[in-house]
Protein backbone atom coordinates (compact mmCIF):
# COMPACT_ATOMS: atom_id res chain seq x y z
CA UNK A 1 0.00 0.00 0.00
CA UNK A 2 1.36 2.94 -0.86
CA UNK A 3 2.27 6.33 1.60
CA UNK A 4 -0.69 8.32 -0.41
CA UNK A 5 -3.19 5.48 0.38
CA UNK A 6 -2.23 5.00 3.85
CA UNK A 7 -2.79 8.63 4.39
CA UNK A 8 -5.78 8.94 2.75
CA UNK A 9 -6.92 5.90 4.89
CA UNK A 10 -6.23 7.33 8.00
CA UNK A 11 -7.34 11.37 7.10
CA UNK A 12 -9.60 12.33 9.52
CA UNK A 13 -11.96 14.50 7.04
CA UNK A 14 -12.46 11.47 5.06
CA UNK A 15 -14.27 9.28 7.71
CA UNK A 16 -17.85 9.71 9.07
CA UNK A 17 -18.74 12.50 11.18
CA UNK A 18 -20.15 11.83 14.37
CA UNK A 19 -23.82 11.87 16.18
CA UNK A 20 -24.28 16.49 16.17
CA UNK A 21 -20.35 16.64 14.66
CA UNK A 22 -20.30 18.42 11.03
CA UNK A 23 -23.19 16.57 9.69
CA UNK A 24 -24.77 19.80 9.48
CA UNK A 25 -27.41 19.13 12.42
CA UNK A 26 -27.15 20.68 15.97
CA UNK A 27 -28.90 19.36 19.30
CA UNK A 28 -31.34 21.46 18.88
CA UNK A 29 -34.01 19.45 16.79
CA UNK A 30 -33.71 16.50 18.85
CA UNK A 31 -34.55 18.68 21.84
CA UNK A 32 -37.83 19.97 20.08
CA UNK A 33 -38.13 16.74 19.04
CA UNK A 34 -38.60 15.11 22.52
CA UNK A 35 -40.64 18.85 23.45
CA UNK A 36 -42.61 18.24 21.15
CA UNK A 37 -43.57 14.13 22.21
CA UNK A 38 -43.72 15.41 26.19
CA UNK A 39 -46.70 18.24 24.41
CA UNK A 40 -48.30 15.09 22.70
CA UNK A 41 -48.33 12.88 25.67
CA UNK A 42 -49.65 15.29 28.12
CA UNK A 43 -51.86 16.68 25.80
CA UNK A 44 -55.56 16.86 26.89
CA UNK A 45 -58.17 15.75 24.25
CA UNK A 46 -62.31 16.00 24.76
CA UNK A 47 -64.60 14.22 22.68
CA UNK A 48 -68.30 15.55 22.19
CA UNK A 49 -70.86 15.23 19.98
CA UNK A 50 -71.62 18.25 17.83
CA UNK A 51 -74.55 18.15 15.54
CA UNK A 52 -74.77 14.23 15.88
CA UNK A 53 -70.87 14.02 14.91
CA UNK A 54 -68.16 12.72 17.48
CA UNK A 55 -65.43 15.84 17.45
CA UNK A 56 -62.31 15.49 19.42
CA UNK A 57 -60.45 19.25 20.87
CA UNK A 58 -57.23 19.35 21.97
CA UNK A 59 -56.23 21.65 24.30
CA UNK A 60 -57.65 23.37 27.76
CA UNK A 61 -59.60 26.96 27.94
CA UNK A 62 -57.10 29.25 29.56
CA UNK A 63 -59.10 31.69 31.03
CA UNK A 64 -61.98 30.19 33.53
CA UNK A 65 -59.73 27.70 34.49
CA UNK A 66 -57.05 30.07 35.45
CA UNK A 67 -59.86 31.23 38.01
CA UNK A 68 -60.23 27.24 39.18
CA UNK A 69 -56.22 27.32 39.49
CA UNK A 70 -56.95 30.73 42.12
CA UNK A 71 -59.63 29.37 44.15
CA UNK A 72 -57.91 25.80 44.64
CA UNK A 73 -54.63 27.63 45.55
CA UNK A 74 -56.65 29.33 48.03
CA UNK A 75 -57.99 26.40 49.59
CA UNK A 76 -54.68 24.97 49.90
CA UNK A 77 -54.16 28.04 50.83
CA UNK A 78 -56.88 28.01 53.94
CA UNK A 79 -55.57 24.16 54.79
CA UNK A 80 -52.05 25.32 55.52
CA UNK A 81 -53.06 28.24 57.49
CA UNK A 82 -55.53 26.39 59.60
CA UNK A 83 -52.77 23.78 60.51
CA UNK A 84 -50.16 26.53 61.57
CA UNK A 85 -53.19 28.29 63.64
CA UNK A 86 -53.84 31.33 61.99
CA UNK A 87 -57.52 30.17 61.32
CA UNK A 88 -58.48 33.82 60.50
CA UNK A 89 -56.39 34.18 57.60
CA UNK A 90 -57.52 30.23 56.70
CA UNK A 91 -61.64 31.39 56.94
CA UNK A 92 -60.91 34.49 54.61
CA UNK A 93 -59.21 32.41 52.27
CA UNK A 94 -62.10 29.66 52.16
CA UNK A 95 -64.81 33.10 51.26
CA UNK A 96 -61.55 33.99 48.52
CA UNK A 97 -62.27 30.79 47.64
CA UNK A 98 -65.65 31.08 46.84
CA UNK A 99 -65.54 34.15 45.14
CA UNK A 100 -63.35 32.90 42.77
CA UNK A 101 -65.65 29.58 42.15
CA UNK A 102 -68.33 31.89 41.62
CA UNK A 103 -66.86 33.66 38.73
CA UNK A 104 -65.35 30.56 36.85
CA UNK A 105 -68.08 29.36 35.69
CA UNK A 106 -69.97 32.53 34.36
CA UNK A 107 -66.54 33.98 32.91
CA UNK A 108 -66.44 30.07 30.57
CA UNK A 109 -70.28 31.17 29.88
CA UNK A 110 -69.85 34.40 28.37
CA UNK A 111 -67.03 33.43 26.41
CA UNK A 112 -68.32 30.27 25.61
CA UNK A 113 -65.24 28.19 26.97
CA UNK A 114 -67.23 25.28 28.92
CA UNK A 115 -65.44 22.19 28.71
CA UNK A 116 -66.10 18.94 30.39
CA UNK A 117 -62.42 18.94 31.76
CA UNK A 118 -63.24 22.63 33.07
CA UNK A 119 -66.51 20.89 34.71
CA UNK A 120 -64.01 18.07 36.20
CA UNK A 121 -60.98 20.37 37.07
CA UNK A 122 -63.90 22.79 39.54
CA UNK A 123 -65.34 19.85 40.69
CA UNK A 124 -62.07 18.80 42.49
CA UNK A 125 -61.20 21.99 43.29
CA UNK A 126 -64.65 22.55 44.97
CA UNK A 127 -63.61 19.32 47.13
CA UNK A 128 -60.59 21.07 48.51
CA UNK A 129 -61.60 24.33 49.06
CA UNK A 130 -65.23 23.39 50.18
CA UNK A 131 -65.39 20.60 51.97
CA UNK A 132 -61.97 19.25 53.18
CA UNK A 133 -60.42 23.00 53.68
CA UNK A 134 -63.56 23.74 56.22
CA UNK A 135 -63.58 20.84 57.98
CA UNK A 136 -60.15 20.33 58.82
CA UNK A 137 -60.12 24.05 60.09
CA UNK A 138 -63.09 23.80 62.27
CA UNK A 139 -61.36 20.52 63.68
CA UNK A 140 -58.03 22.21 63.69
CA UNK A 141 -59.47 25.17 66.08
CA UNK A 142 -61.79 23.41 68.24
CA UNK A 143 -63.51 20.24 67.69
CA UNK A 144 -60.29 18.35 68.31
CA UNK A 145 -61.22 19.08 71.86
CA UNK A 146 -63.39 17.17 71.63
CA UNK A 147 -62.17 14.04 71.20
CA UNK A 148 -63.42 10.93 69.36
CA UNK A 149 -66.52 13.14 68.08
CA UNK A 150 -64.93 15.99 66.87
CA UNK A 151 -63.06 14.38 64.13
CA UNK A 152 -66.35 11.95 63.70
CA UNK A 153 -68.05 14.90 62.76
CA UNK A 154 -65.22 16.47 60.94
CA UNK A 155 -64.95 13.66 58.37
CA UNK A 156 -68.98 13.45 58.30
CA UNK A 157 -68.89 17.01 56.29
CA UNK A 158 -66.26 16.12 54.24
CA UNK A 159 -67.98 12.94 53.11
CA UNK A 160 -71.23 14.70 52.78
CA UNK A 161 -69.47 17.47 50.69
CA UNK A 162 -67.99 14.68 48.22
CA UNK A 163 -71.19 12.82 48.09
CA UNK A 164 -72.75 16.53 47.03
CA UNK A 165 -70.86 17.52 44.50
CA UNK A 166 -71.21 13.85 43.22
CA UNK A 167 -74.58 14.08 43.16
CA UNK A 168 -74.65 17.60 41.84
CA UNK A 169 -72.30 16.76 38.89
CA UNK A 170 -74.62 13.73 37.10
CA UNK A 171 -77.73 16.28 37.61
CA UNK A 172 -76.67 18.78 35.67
CA UNK A 173 -79.22 19.77 33.15
CA UNK A 174 -82.10 17.44 34.76
CA UNK A 175 -82.83 19.76 37.44
CA UNK A 176 -84.36 23.36 37.66
CA UNK A 177 -81.74 25.78 37.30
CA UNK A 178 -83.71 28.38 39.20
CA UNK A 179 -82.90 25.93 42.90
CA UNK A 180 -80.26 24.01 44.27
CA UNK A 181 -81.17 20.54 45.68
CA UNK A 182 -79.49 20.36 48.97
CA UNK A 183 -77.11 23.18 50.14
CA UNK A 184 -74.38 24.26 47.90
CA UNK A 185 -70.92 23.40 49.08
CA UNK A 186 -69.64 26.97 49.01
CA UNK A 187 -72.36 27.81 51.04
CA UNK A 188 -71.72 24.99 53.69
CA UNK A 189 -68.42 25.90 53.39
CA UNK A 190 -68.96 29.82 54.22
CA UNK A 191 -71.02 28.86 56.78
CA UNK A 192 -68.39 27.07 58.95
CA UNK A 193 -65.98 29.90 57.96
CA UNK A 194 -67.60 32.71 59.36
CA UNK A 195 -68.81 30.36 62.33
CA UNK A 196 -64.73 30.17 63.17
CA UNK A 197 -64.02 33.55 61.90
CA UNK A 198 -66.42 34.72 64.48
CA UNK A 199 -65.74 32.67 67.21
CA UNK A 200 -62.20 32.87 67.19
CA UNK A 201 -61.95 36.95 66.84
CA UNK A 202 -64.16 36.69 70.28
CA UNK A 203 -61.95 33.99 71.83
CA UNK A 204 -65.14 31.95 72.11
CA UNK A 205 -63.62 28.88 73.26
CA UNK A 206 -66.05 27.53 75.95
CA UNK A 207 -67.56 23.93 75.88
CA UNK A 208 -70.88 25.49 74.69
CA UNK A 209 -69.16 27.44 71.35
CA UNK A 210 -67.22 23.40 71.00
CA UNK A 211 -71.15 22.37 71.36
CA UNK A 212 -72.45 24.85 68.84
CA UNK A 213 -69.31 24.32 66.30
CA UNK A 214 -69.93 20.58 66.31
CA UNK A 215 -73.95 21.22 65.61
CA UNK A 216 -72.73 24.03 63.02
CA UNK A 217 -70.40 21.41 61.13
CA UNK A 218 -72.88 18.53 60.91
CA UNK A 219 -75.80 20.51 60.23
CA UNK A 220 -73.84 22.09 56.88
CA UNK A 221 -72.83 18.41 55.84
CA UNK A 222 -76.36 17.36 56.11
CA UNK A 223 -78.10 19.84 54.45
CA UNK A 224 -75.40 19.47 51.51
CA UNK A 225 -77.23 16.12 51.33
CA UNK A 226 -80.63 16.76 51.98
CA UNK A 227 -83.14 16.76 49.15
CA UNK A 228 -84.17 20.36 50.73
CA UNK A 229 -84.41 22.86 47.71
CA UNK A 230 -82.09 26.62 47.94
CA UNK A 231 -82.77 29.79 45.35
CA UNK A 232 -79.40 29.30 43.18
CA UNK A 233 -79.43 32.94 42.34
CA UNK A 234 -78.65 31.93 38.42
CA UNK A 235 -81.56 33.88 37.01
CA UNK A 236 -79.75 37.13 37.66
CA UNK A 237 -78.80 38.67 34.31
CA UNK A 238 -75.11 40.14 34.84
CA UNK A 239 -74.92 41.12 31.55
CA UNK A 240 -78.46 42.96 31.58
CA UNK A 241 -79.37 46.24 32.68
CA UNK A 242 -80.84 46.35 36.49
CA UNK A 243 -82.53 49.87 38.09
CA UNK A 244 -80.30 51.77 39.94
CA UNK A 245 -81.25 50.88 43.71
CA UNK A 246 -80.16 46.91 42.53
CA UNK A 247 -76.22 48.65 42.45
CA UNK A 248 -76.93 50.84 45.51
CA UNK A 249 -78.18 48.14 47.26
CA UNK A 250 -74.77 46.00 46.55
CA UNK A 251 -72.76 49.14 47.38
CA UNK A 252 -74.75 49.30 50.84
CA UNK A 253 -74.38 45.93 51.10
CA UNK A 254 -70.10 45.98 50.72
CA UNK A 255 -70.42 48.96 53.40
CA UNK A 256 -72.74 46.97 56.03
CA UNK A 257 -70.39 44.09 55.39
CA UNK A 258 -67.05 45.79 56.01
CA UNK A 259 -68.02 47.05 59.49
CA UNK A 260 -67.57 43.77 60.59
CA UNK A 261 -67.22 41.16 58.34
CA UNK A 262 -67.18 37.81 60.37
CA UNK A 263 -70.48 38.69 62.09
CA UNK A 264 -72.04 40.00 59.18
CA UNK A 265 -71.09 37.33 57.08
CA UNK A 266 -72.37 34.85 59.65
CA UNK A 267 -75.52 36.18 59.71
CA UNK A 268 -76.01 36.46 56.07
CA UNK A 269 -74.87 32.75 55.49
CA UNK A 270 -76.74 31.44 58.67
CA UNK A 271 -79.73 33.42 57.00
CA UNK A 272 -79.12 31.58 53.67
CA UNK A 273 -78.40 28.04 55.23
CA UNK A 274 -81.54 28.66 57.35
CA UNK A 275 -83.72 29.72 54.05
CA UNK A 276 -83.63 26.24 52.70
CA UNK A 277 -86.01 24.21 56.14
CA UNK A 278 -88.12 27.67 56.24
CA UNK A 279 -89.42 27.36 52.54
CA UNK A 280 -89.56 23.52 53.07
CA UNK A 281 -91.96 23.93 56.08
CA UNK A 282 -93.82 27.38 53.99
CA UNK A 283 -94.61 25.21 51.56
CA UNK A 284 -96.26 21.85 53.58
CA UNK A 285 -98.26 24.64 55.52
Amino acid sequence: MSQESRNTEHDPSREPPGPGLGDGKSKRPVEEDLATAFLRETEVIEESIENGQKVRRKGIYLLPNLFTTSALFAGFFSVVAGINGDFTAAAVAIFIAMILDGLDGRVARMTNTQSAFGAEYDSLSDMLSFGVAPALVAFNWILQDIGKTGWVVAFLYVACAALRLARFNVQIGSTDKKWFIGLPSPSAAAFVAASVWTFHSFDAEAFGFKLLMLIVVAAAGILMVSNIRYYSFKEIDLKGPVPFVVLLAIVLGFVVISVEPSVMLLLLFTGYVASGPALAIMRKM
